[in-house]
């Protein structure tokens, strides 16, 4: 009982936090219809200054850390990228009126991560003044592209193989409708398709309805997430940005972060109507697999701290990241990949619902579920 009623006054005090309330205050202003508008440039650099900081954060870590103890993170977090999108696969896909392609987008929507959410659940764990490794932001590819990766690669094997049995089926149809076999007739056997042909046939993919990965990886790290936190990494671990870092990047990190979720908030507000496009069942995911993904996060970053020595803070910012869905590189990514899938469903079902439950429920429940077993 202890432990239920500590874990609920974490809960709502996390709420409170300056971070959380910024996003709650845009969504109640965007709900009175307020007039309130941040210029969409303006949103381009703080994003790219806040996710510049984490990547500076995470390679001067990086530099000056023992690589082997981020092996572990790092394989769990190339897993949860693909464990994701199966999941999104064979749960979200199987629901009525949801469509298997936009399902699996939904997934790698889902198991990309949201830079913001991680910001956010970095700037809180920096307010609560718990230790956690200063390289557990550099996660954030990890997960990112394995996620996109697989999702395009399955959208596209799904697609493939379901043009190629409605071509195989329109052929064969074809194929004997020229054939007019009369009693006692033989068949022109050059003609008439023969198992063995209709196989080797099947067999044959056209060149363009490969799958190709590379451009696939290349187009995530061109987006403006990842080259941001990339060009981050690089210059924490090949130059000496202490100085910029502390005095520019560092200070305005949190001001900047609140103006973000502010604006995050009135979007997500504004972006509720696009589920009524979509089945119930979207909005179902959404509330649920966020919880869900960080659930099985916070498990595998617990084996990693027992086994390495992960701190609690990092177990934390696993989860949160698990729980995140992306907002700002995934989108522009699944749109190229998978174009025949529905932006509505995997756009909608994250910004409007997966985004708030992983920075309004999952940051501070993760939070207080690391306090509760751990006492950080």
């Amino acid at each position: 009982m202890d432990f239920l009623s500590n874990f609920l006054m974490d809960f709502v005090k996390q709420l409170q936090s300056p971070t959380l309330s910024f996003l709650l205050g845009g969504m109640v202003l965007a709900a009175l219809g307020s007039q309130l508008q941040i210029p969409e440039s303006i949103c381009k650099i703080i994003i790219f200054m806040l996710l510049a900081k984490i990547g500076l954060t995470g390679g001067m870590a990086i530099r000056n850390s023992n690589l082997t103890e981020m092996v572990l993170p790092v394989a769990f977090s190339i897993l949860l990228g693909i464990l994701i999108v199966f999941i999104a696969r064979y749960t979200l896909a199987k629901l009525p009126k949801v469509k298997t392609v936009d399902a699996i987008a939904t997934g790698g929507l889902f198991g990309a991560v949201s830079g913001s959410t991680m910001a956010a659940a970095l700037a809180l764990l920096d307010e609560q003044k718990v230790a956690y490794e200063a390289w557990a932001g550099a996660l954030y590819p990890f997960m990112d592209i394995p996620a996109l990766v697989t999702a395009i690669v399955i959208a596209n094997i799904y697609l493939n193989k379901k043009k190629l049995a409605i071509t195989a089926e329109s052929s064969l149809e074809e194929s004997l409708s020229k054939q007019s076999v009369a009693a006692g007739e033989y068949s022109d056997p050059q003609n008439y398709p023969s198992t063995r042909q209709e196989y080797l046939r099947l067999k044959q993919r056209p060149e363009n309805a490969r799958v190709k990965i590379w451009p696939i990886i290349q187009e995530s790290l061109q987006g403006p997430a990842l080259s941001a936190m990339l060009l981050g990494i690089a210059l924490g671990l090949f130059a000496r940005p202490e100085s910029v870092y502390e005095n520019f990047y560092n200070p305005l990190f949190r001001g900047l972060l609140s103006i973000l979720m502010l604006v995050m908030g009135m979007e997500a507000w504004s972006r509720i109507g696009e589920l009524r496009k979509v089945a119930q069942w979207y909005v179902v995911y959404s509330v649920v697999a966020p919880i869900v993904h960080g659930f099985i996060a916070f498990g595998l970053g617990m084996i990693a701290h027992y086994t390495t020595g992960f701190s609690m803070g990092g177990v934390v910012v696993l989860a949160v990241i698990a729980a995140s869905s992306s907002d700002i590189s995934g989108p522009p990514t699944l749109r190229a990949g998978i174009p025949s899938a529905n932006p509505s469903a995997y756009i909608g079902s994250s910004t409007a619902i997966g985004t708030p439950i992983a920075i309004g429920v999952c940051i501070p429940l993760f939070f207080g579920l690391a306090q509760a077993i751990g006492g950080i």
